[in-house]
Parts: C-alpha cells; sequence; structure tokens
C-alpha cells in the first residue's frame, strides 16, 4: 500500500500583500466597531437574527443574495461588450435589480459579520468588503445618468470595486468562516 498523498500546497495569492494589509489596518477599527454597534441592534432579537442568518433556508442566505447582485452587474457590464441593449433598457433594469437586491444583501451580509466580534482582521476586512460593493453599485447606479462613454466608464471601474468586494467576502467566507455553519 502506497502512503496517502498530502494535499497539494496551494501557491500564495497575488493579492496575499493586499490582504495582510486590510487585516492589520487598525485605523478600521472606529468605523468597524461603530458598524458592529449599529449590525447588532439590527438582528437585536433571536429570530431577526435567524432570519437574516437564513435558518429558514437550511443555508446561508447572504451568498445567495449576493450572487444576485453580483450576476445583475456584471451583466450590465457585459452588455457594454456584446450589444444587444441599443436602448439600455435592459441595462436600466439589471441594475435596478441589484439596487433592489443590495439592502437584504447588506443586511444579511451585516448580520453573519457582527457575529465576529471577537476577531478584528474579520472586523477590518468586513468593513472594506462593504466600502467596495457600496462604491460599486454608486458606480453602476451613477452610470445610468450622463453620455453612453460615461457610463461604460463607471460600470467599468465599477466591476473593478465588485470584483474586490466579492474577493474580500470569498476570504471573509472560505478563510476566515464568517457566515459558515460550523454545525
Amino acid at each position: 500500500m502506497s502512503a496517502p498523498s498530502q494535499p497539494a500546497r496551494r501557491a500564495p495569492s497575488p493579492v496575499e500583500a493586499a490582504i495582510e494589509t486590510v487585516e492589520g489596518a487598525r485605523i478600521l477599527d472606529g468605523p468597524a466597531a461603530t458598524l458592529g454597534t449599529v449590525a447588532r441592534a439590527a438582528s437585536a432579537t433571536p429570530a431577526r437574527k435567524a432570519l437574516l442568518r437564513g435558518d429558514w433556508l437550511g443555508h446561508a442566505v447572504h451568498p445567495v443574495l449576493s450572487d444576485v447582485v453580483v450576476g445583475t452587474l456584471l451583466s450590465a457590464s457585459l452588455l457594454d461588450f456584446i450589444g444587444g441593449d441599443p436602448d439600455g433598457r435592459a441595462r436600466r433594469r439589471l441594475i435596478a435589480a441589484a439596487v433592489a437586491a443590495a439592502t437584504p444583501t447588506a443586511l444579511t451580509g451585516l448580520n453573519d459579520w457582527a457575529e465576529e466580534d471577537s476577531d478584528a482582521a474579520v472586523r477590518r476586512t468586513g468593513v472594506v468588503h462593504a466600502l467596495s460593493n457600496s462604491t460599486a453599485l454608486l458606480l453602476y447606479a451613477g452610470s445610468l445618468t450622463g453620455g453612453r462613454g460615461r457610463g461604460v466608464a463607471l460600470r467599468l471601474v465599477g466591476a473593478a470595486a465588485l470584483g474586490a468586494g466579492a474577493y474580500l467576502g470569498g476570504h471573509l467566507s472560505f478563510v476566515k468562516g464568517v457566515g459558515v455553519d460550523a454545525a
């Protein structure tokens, strides 16, 4: 019998230094504390906390909702490059759907994040995650006014902010275990 193989070592991510910088940024502690207080107040009752966590679904609800926001926004950007939306109606509807889904997505994410009160790296990363996603949403919403070139540029920068926010969200979930049911 051969010896069991060891899992392959993961190559370091090219953005690990950026993650370490965010996790070590003590300047974020004040905003994180304030946001944590607001988040805990918003989900003060056990029933509200369970609702926002997704107990009723049997699965964390934040990832499901974040897929709606990310998917609709990136689809709006995709229309910039593949065409098929000459009057911009589809793009406006996609962005409107993302704006509508953003509030419950943020509330569920805040609820998951607020439970991780003792980990400074998680608190700091969560603040930057929320800021990146909020910036992306504002850029996409702002892209609906003005000329086509301005709109495309705002959506492109919004997609970059969205990518950063999504990467940080993945880091919070998959590396830090935020929102993961250990049971």
